[in-house]
């Protein structure tokens, strides 16, 4: 998963030409990224299960570290092609690699694509280049494209602060569309995703870049931890970190806030906008991220509110009692902050990130961080309560 970009300025849009807006009769169409690297069977079930879906697959095939050494992915080309869907090779690259080493890349990456089993539709390069360096950035890509056979697309990552480079027309010549990221790139503390300033990075970036490009929207969430001085210390995605950071929090993408983005853009989209690309795959296994379900309530607009309760299940011994969490919906839901125990309920203690607030009536108090997937329960703690009532009070 690539590391959100912290301390990252506002952004400022340069309009260089005046976009046309469009009405779509039709939804934006959907492009996945698949960014596993280990191909796990959940992995494969998910592709081949979502694959109607999705209008194409991009898929991490290597990543360079900034000394430019390349760790690659072991895709299982013969399955993935089962799910009959063009599929784009992405290269990832270290945001902090020198610049000088870039030149000796250019055979590599070309000798990697060169290795894959079966036709690739595309190439994307999904580098987070520092916006000074644009003009090297620039002069790579024009290498890669000669390197490159005609038949295969290329196309890159783009960052909304790239728009405040004079350089950034530099870019497009050898490219056939961009994906532009939307999400992970404001400091931490502003959150993960927000419609309105996406609204306005599509709109600026559509003005001044004249070549068709896509969206990266999120299907996931991560953990931020800072240190005691209150500096970043860490992203944590689909693999956890040993940081030893003294607080985090959990930044959502809530699928509610991405839902009104994409209505934002049925109505009123502009002409060059030409889909979406979601990171990253949801998967049965992988809890940083949507449930399969919910992406799939997503991406068709069926997006129901959740249906989140709490209550007391009797347990072995008298009068005591485990307090649950249960989602009956068909969509992720939002655990809660607190969930208010009966007056009945004399002692309590809380488990699973939560704890126990003293008070008329006992409660248990969460962080309201993380979901709780569709049909699954949860323990959150126990109580010793005489003839207390079962359902109760969730506070969101």
């Amino acid at each position: 998963m690539r590391l959100l970009v912290a301390l990252m300025l506002c952004v400022v849009g340069v309009s260089a030409s005046t976009s046309q807006i469009n009405l779509r009769a039709t939804p934006l169409p959907n492009d996945a990224y698949v960014w596993q690297r280990v191909w796990t069977p959940t992995v494969m079930a998910a592709a081949q299960r979502s694959s109607d879906l999705v209008r194409s697959w991009r898929i991490l095939v290597a990543e360079a570290d900034r000394s430019g050494r390349w760790t690659r992915v072991s895709v299982p080309w013969a399955e993935l092609r089962t799910t009959a869907r063009p599929i784009v090779a992405v290269l990832r690259m270290d945001g902090r690699l020198n610049e000088e080493r870039m030149s000796a890349l250019l055979d590599q990456v070309a000798a990697m694509v060169d290795d894959i089993e079966g036709p690739l539709a595309g190439v994307e390069i999904d580098y987070d280049c520092p916006t000074s360096r644009l003009a090297t950035y620039a002069r790579f890509l024009a290498g890669l494209r000669t390197r490159l056979p005609a038949s295969i697309r290329l196309s890159i990552t783009a960052l909304p602060t790239w728009m405040n480079s004079v350089d950034l027309e530099r870019l497009v010549p050898p490219l056939d569309e961009m994906v532009l990221q939307v999400h992970a790139v404001d400091e931490p503390r502003r959150g993960l995703f927000n419609p309105a300033r996406a609204e306005s990075r599509v709109r600026d970036f559509a003005r001044r870049i004249d070549l068709p490009f896509r969206v990266a929207l999120p299907a996931y969430d991560v953990r931020v931890t800072w240190h005691r001085d209150g500096a970043l210390a860490s992203v944590e995605g689909e693999v956890p970190l040993l940081t030893g950071a003294a607080s985090g929090e959990t930044l959502r993408a809530a699928p509610e806030a991405v839902v009104a983005f994409l209505h934002a853009m049925r109505r009123a989209a502009p002409d060059n906008l030409v889909g979406v690309a979601w990171f990253r795959l949801p998967t049965d296994a992988d809890r940083r991220a949507w449930s399969p379900g919910t992406w799939r309530a997503v991406l068709t607009d069926r997006l129901s509110p959740s249906r989140l309760s709490a209550s007391l299940v009797p347990a072995e011994a008298a009068d005591l009692w485990t307090v649950t969490l249960s989602n009956d919906g068909a969509v992720d839901a939002v655990l809660p902050r607190q969930v208010r125990l009966d007056h009945a309920c004399t002692i309590a203690d809380g488990a699973n990130g939560f704890h126990l607030v003293r008070g008329e009536p006992l409660a248990l108090t969460g962080s309201g961080n993380g979901r709780l997937r569709p049909h699954d329960t949860r323990i959150i703690g126990w109580a010793r309560c005489t003839a207390p009532r079962r359902h109760l009070d969730v506070a969101p």
